[in-house]
């Protein structure tokens, strides 16, 4: 099953309309997508894992692999290093963005299955599928390219996810 994202902010998932967000630069192609660019890719994507903080809440029921997110957790967004689009550990020498943060944003986070087989330099990193953050009109706050649900949202997604469901981010509504 699939959680079908369209670019005005809403979803489908087994049935049910959701609301997201998605990059403050909208949904792009997946051809065109490049790594800082804001942009929200047009793309199948799988569920690859799950990671969470245990220090803010239990582990969500999912079938998906499933890991706790340390202190030292990171991922690389450098296009230079071979660790590209990958997790590292922290203090890193390359640019990385830090999975424990002081937000809850990364509470909860899918890995979603762009550009990581084989990984191709600068076509964008750490595309997760996250929660949601409140934005100024009562909607949610853009992403840095991720696709964002309401907690209670994405924890439905993910207690009825199976390995091999995907995020499948639309480039036109419809």
């Amino acid at each position: 099953m699939d959680l079908i994202v369209r670019p005005d902010g809403s979803a489908e998932w087994n049935g049910r309309r959701l609301r997201c967000a998605l990059g403050r630069s909208g949904v792009i192609a997946a051809a065109d997508k490049r790594e800082g660019d804001g942009a929200t890719p047009a793309a199948r994507m799988p569920l690859r894992r799950v990671l969470y903080r245990a220090d803010r809440g239990a582990a969500p029921a999912t079938a998906l692999p499933l890991d706790p997110i340390g202190r030292d957790d990171g991922w690389c967004d450098d296009p230079d290093d071979t660790a590209y689009n990958r997790p590292v550990r922290l203090p890193c020498t390359a640019h990385y963005e830090r999975l424990w943060r002081d937000d809850a944003v990364y509470d909860l986070v899918a890995v979603l299955g762009w550009n990581d087989a084989p990984v191709v330099t600068g076509c964008g990193s750490a595309i997760f599928l996250h929660l949601a953050r409140d934005g100024a009109d009562g909607g949610f706050a853009p992403t840095a390219g991720c696709v964002a649900l309401a907690r209670d949202d994405l924890l439905t997604v993910l207690r009825e996810a199976r390995p091999g469901d995907a995020v499948r981010v639309m480039e036109k509504a419809g």
